[in-house]
């Protein structure tokens, strides 16, 4: 099946790799002209070449200051309004609570929460005025169970599908739409700091998936009719819970 994002101008924070990347790619091959936001800039290079209507874009979102200039930059990149926005940007932190590094705490729960709230708010005030448009914020299947060889990050992913669940009846009057997307163990980066015994349990039983099947699933949230929101899609290996 395929899907139409033809004259849709869209933004996604950490896109030059893993689902960011995917969903990046399946907006561009689907039509639109997508800013890809990124600190690794040699990434975004690479990730760009190729696609006319890729626009690279390097921030560090953990920066508080360039992170205040998020909006602005996007649109001085696009010509018209954003239509689309999906804060896919995160970091994980994995194992025991008491092995955690609190500066590694401290970041996650920045830029997994503080910031996914900061530049939605900024999206929002963009594109109500317009009375339309699209906010996807990468979930995990943390959110919806409590994991318990990641706590840190599962909490972080609890608060973000609150946020997703409280912000959406705010902003449905406007004629947005947010919703999320919580994929279990995708085969990505952040996947390097999982605990060795539970990634190679994954890989040998099947329960892992691709980022370019979490793309689809944005790719089908994206076009249904306006008066239909997918709140959130929970999708996991069929394996993952052998």
């Amino acid at each position: 099946m395929s899907y139409s994002l033809q004259n849709k101008n869209a933004a996604i924070t950490g896109a030059a790799s893993g689902i960011g990347w995917a969903s990046a790619q399946a907006m561009l091959e689907a039509g639109a002209k997508v800013v890809l936001i990124d600190r690794d800039a040699a990434s975004l290079e690479r990730v760009c070449a190729g696609y006319v209507n890729a626009i690279p874009l390097v921030i560090d979102l953990l920066d508080p200051e360039a992170c205040k200039t998020l909006m602005v930059s996007i649109l001085e990149l696009l010509d018209g309004p954003l239509d689309i926005f999906h804060a896919n940007a995160g970091l994980y932190v994995g194992g025991d609570l008491v092995d955690a590094d609190p500066d590694a705490i401290d970041r996650m729960l920045n830029l997994n929460i503080n910031v996914v709230m900061k530049n939605v708010r900024d999206v929002i005030k963009h594109m109500a005025p317009n009375k339309t448009g699209d906010i996807i914020v990468t979930s995990s299947l943390a959110a919806h169970f409590p994991t318990p060889w990641e706590p840190v990050y599962a909490s972080s992913k609890w608060a973000i599908d609150c946020f997703v669940q409280t912000t959406r009846r705010q902003v449905f009057k406007h004629g947005l739409r947010i919703g999320s997307v919580s994929p279990g163990p995708v085969i990505t980066g952040l996947l390097d700091d999982w605990p060795q015994d539970k990634l190679d349990e994954a890989k040998a039983s099947g329960s892992l998936v691709e980022a370019k099947e979490i793309a689809e699933i944005i790719l089908f949230m994206l076009t249904r009719p306006r008066g239909m929101t997918i709140r959130d899609v929970v999708v996991m290996p069929t394996n993952f819970d052998l």
